[in-house]
């Protein structure tokens, strides 16, 4: 009981935290402010948005599969492959939630995918780190021939 109670708020810390950082990175880049008519429906911007969230959310998937099974059963996501497939989904969330970013001319509700892009440059900075603390935990602990 302690111990899912404790995976419960640890979440909904971690939810939290994830909130402020989106938030944070759109103040930083001025676009928290929602523009005035909003556009509904799918853009390209909103797509292209969506499709870098879900290659950073699988770097931070395989980031954390390689730091907590560094030699495990799962072969792509163990070791420092996995810490180096984290390290590129990370640069891919980073750089294209970047650019989105800069090349938006409207807040949120603007079509332009800026929650998307803001939320894939947090994911990507996370899978940065996870692939940089799997890579050195690699280092550390030689892999076994099978």
């Amino acid at each position: 009981m302690k111990r899912t109670l404790a995976i419960i708020l640890g979440a909904l810390v971690a939810a939290v935290v994830f909130g402020g950082l989106v938030h944070f990175v759109l103040v930083v880049t001025q676009h928290s402010e929602p523009t005035g008519p909003t556009v509904g429906g799918m853009t390209p911007r909103r797509i292209w948005a969506i499709v870098v969230d879900v290659v950073a959310i699988v770097g931070v998937v395989i980031g954390v599969l390689a730091l907590t099974r560094p030699g495990g059963r799962f072969g792509t996501a163990s070791g420092r492959l996995g810490a180096i497939v984290a390290l590129l989904a990370g640069l891919i969330g980073v750089v294209n939630g970047g650019l989105l970013l800069a090349i938006a001319d409207g807040g949120p509700g603007s079509g332009n995918g800026v929650i998307g892009a803001a939320g894939a440059f947090v994911l990507g900075l996370i899978a940065l780190v996870l692939s940089a603390l799997a890579m050195a935990r690699s280092r550390l602990r030689p892999e076994r021939a099978t």
